[in-house]
């Protein structure tokens, strides 16, 4: 494995497939969160299940946080070892000249992504692990003393969206997530050596999915805020 990261070749290719791996996650993610728009019972039933399935907590969830610390870590790399073997000036501003904002900036996307993620994280994940492993209540349950109360999951859910400043911090960094996405797609598919008459409809389907999913997401976010 560490002959692969060693080379340019392996390390896109790695990076690649970390890519692949968090964008399957995304849409799972965000399929789970959209239910909440129409069905809390149906939200809580399935984060319930989420929450307390051994094989998703005890393997799927330590796989996914090694996933996005090795995408972040790989995607550091990468940047570093592309400004270190950067030329002149010149080749600077040919490289501004012929790409986009988004390529030359995925960086700093990262980084505003990185800082959603610690807050997201915050919110949900922490939160999670407080009340099941610190407080003790595996139970999903508002109180465990009043199971007739339901699940907690959809009323935490809202409660989080109740302030319109965390709103707008989630709205702005899914935008970036969305441009981060459009170009790392691309990227990702020709580190694979997608590069032939069939990289027009990965394109097509890259945009589709690089707007599409931040989109449902600030959408979840905007429809909880105001249904408060």
């Amino acid at each position: 494995m560490s002959g692969i990261l060693n080379s340019s070749i392996g390390r896109k290719f790695a990076m690649a497939l970390s890519a692949f791996f968090l964008m399957i996650f995304l849409v799972m993610h965000v399929s789970i969160n959209f239910t909440s728009v129409f069905s809390a019972e149906l939200f809580n039933n399935m984060s319930h299940f989420m929450g307390t399935n051994p094989v998703i907590q005890g393997l799927m969830q330590p796989i996914l946080i090694i996933g996005v610390i090795f995408h972040f870590v790989m995607g550091f790399v990468l940047e570093a070892k592309n400004r270190s073997s950067r030329g002149s000036g010149y080749a600077k501003n040919a490289a501004s000249n012929n790409s986009s904002w988004m390529s030359r900036n995925m960086l700093l996307s990262g980084l505003v992504i990185l800082a959603f993620l610690g807050l997201h994280f915050y919110d949900f994940w922490i939160h999670e692990m407080t009340v099941k492993y610190v407080e003790g209540n595996m139970s999903g349950l508002i109180d465990q003393n009043q199971p007739e109360l339901g699940f907690r999951y959809y009323e935490e859910l809202r409660a989080k969206f109740v302030d319109p400043w965390r709103v707008i911090i989630y709205v702005v960094s899914f935008v970036l997530l969305a441009l981060h996405l459009l170009h790392g797609f691309n990227s990702a598919f020709q580190s694979l050596g997608a590069n032939n008459k069939y990289v027009r409809g990965l394109k097509g389907f890259g945009k589709i999915y690089s707007f599409g999913i931040p989109a449902l997401f600030i959408f979840i976010a905007v429809y909880h805020h105001f249904a408060n």
